[in-house]
């Protein structure tokens, strides 16, 4: 394994938010397993964040951890087809996503993917950026209002920023109508059914679990909501001006069949893409404000940059050099804090990784939590220093740095999640100096996604 590189330092003083240090020693079985409701980095000894990969004996089978940029390469990209979603993941996410990307294996997920690239290369996501410029204008208002009052509750803000620019991306409309009812539905389905049960896990994907009678209950009321909101985005008659993501899908074609979407696949479509996008940008945001609370002379850098920045014609503007410290901030980050904490997969085969031996049943995670901090891979790992990601900087090894995922597999959405991140935070903090109102120390807890251990008050200081 390569030794970490150096990299350029910012001119600011060194910044280390606070975590929680890892345990000496694994936990037990049954507590690592009851603690995936609560928060699974408790899962992952100090050993894991130093070797190249462990192992831990799992009902029988074998989990392991990989941090070694070659052994990931082989499960992620080489062998990708080996390995599968487990069957707890499956159960947990399916209610809610049905039978989308994000779920789908094998020859569906094949045909879904090529289906609907074309709706997600950059040409198509600048068309869309209008969109995510008048959401923006939107929630601002909002927060300067908000602000006014007094301190700001901001991750339900931002929650509500990233479900606008996921409605509006989706339905050209914004989210005025349903997005009290959607956001209903979410936060129930996250608060207790999408959390992993103990038995979720243990028991095989024939027997039924306690939570899959109120997770079908959920699915029987969901899914006719998302054809209601479809429905009413196509009764619009409304002029728009170009196309968004709905009109992207329901023109995708199965490039096989030439058959387009069903009704039942573009809602799982739909779902997909509205869930993914918005939870894991709203928590990039979150985390993105909060660390330059931590380091006010980098948040002055970012809103000069902003403020310099033509932001009224943001097309490309997240890609094309105009910001690129608030690109690298966006970029640290999801290497400190990635929303999509881990990725787990089940060996169909046995296989040979990296000098392991993995047999068929065993369990393999790339956590990129874990490897976003390795000590092997990175200098200063527990730093907040964007200067790793800015123009000149070393480059970083391939396989080192997973926010998206890698191979064919990885995140779709990966250049919108990006341009809409980079655009927001340079639009909030060209507006407002970020300042904390509670001083507690605010720390990770990984659920379904890197969130706060609690939601603390931010004062908005206008500029």
């Amino acid at each position: 394994m390569p030794a970490p590189p150096d990299h350029p330092r910012p001119a600011t003083a060194r910044v280390v938010p606070p975590f929680r240090a890892p345990p000496e020693r694994e936990p037990p079985l049954f507590a690592y397993l009851a603690a995936l409701r609560t928060d699974a980095l408790v899962g992952w000894p100090r050993q894991a964040y130093e070797a190249p990969w462990t192992r831990r004996s799992l009902l029988g089978r074998s989990s392991f951890t990989l941090n070694d940029p070659e052994a990931i390469r082989r499960v992620l990209v080489d062998n990708q087809a080996n390995y599968a979603r487990t069957s707890g993941s499956v159960r947990i996410l399916r209610p809610i996503l049905g039978d989308g990307l994000l779920i789908s294996e094998g020859s569906a997920w094949r045909h879904q993917r090529r289906a609907l690239a074309p709706a997600f290369t950059p040409k198509a996501i600048d068309g869309l950026v209008p969109l995510i410029g008048r959401a923006l204008d939107d929630a601002l208002g909002e927060l300067d209002a908000a602000a006014a009052r007094g301190p700001v509750a901001l991750f339900p803000a931002l929650h509500r920023l990233a479900l606008e620019i996921a409605g509006r991306s989706m339905f050209s409309v914004g989210m005025d109508r349903h997005g009290a009812e959607l956001r209903g539905f979410i936060a129930a389905y996250a608060e207790r059914l999408g959390r992993p049960h103990l038995l979720d896990i243990l028991l095989p994907p024939t027997w039924r679990a306690p939570l899959d009678g109120p997770r079908a209950r959920f699915r029987r009321r969901w899914t006719p909501f998302l054809g209601q909101i479809i429905e009413a985005r196509a009764a619009e008659r409304a002029p728009r001006t170009g196309r968004d993501l709905l009109d992207l899908l329901m023109a995708a074609e199965n490039p096989e069949t030439g058959a387009a979407f069903t009704d039942a696949e573009l809602r799982d479509q739909v779902a997909t893409m509205i869930l993914a996008g918005h939870e894991t940008t709203a928590v990039l945001l979150f985390w993105a404000a909060y660390l330059l609370t931590l380091a006010p002379e980098l948040q002055e850098q970012v809103a000069r940059e902003a403020r310099g920045a033509d932001l009224s014609d943001p097309a490309g503007c997240a890609q094309d050099g105009r910001l690129p410290l608030t690109r690298a901030v966006i970029d640290e980050t999801l290497r400190l804090y990635p929303p999509a904490f881990v990725i787990v997969r089940r060996a169909l085969q046995a296989d040979r990784v990296a000098g392991l031996d993995i047999a068929a049943g065993d369990v393999v995670i790339v956590s990129p939590w874990v490897l976003h901090r390795h000590r092997r891979l990175w200098a200063d790992p527990d730093a907040f220093d964007p200067g790793r990601f800015l123009p000149g900087a070393p480059t970083i090894p391939r396989y080192a740095y997973l926010p998206f995922g890698a191979g064919p597999r990885v995140c779709i959405g990966a250049h919108f999640a990006l341009t809409e991140a980079v655009l927001a935070l340079a639009r909030i903090a060209g507006r407002f100096r970020i300042e904390l109102a509670d001083p507690r120390p605010v720390l990770p807890a990984a659920v379904v996604t890197t969130q706060p251990d609690h939601a603390p008050d931010f004062v908005l200081v206008p500029r």
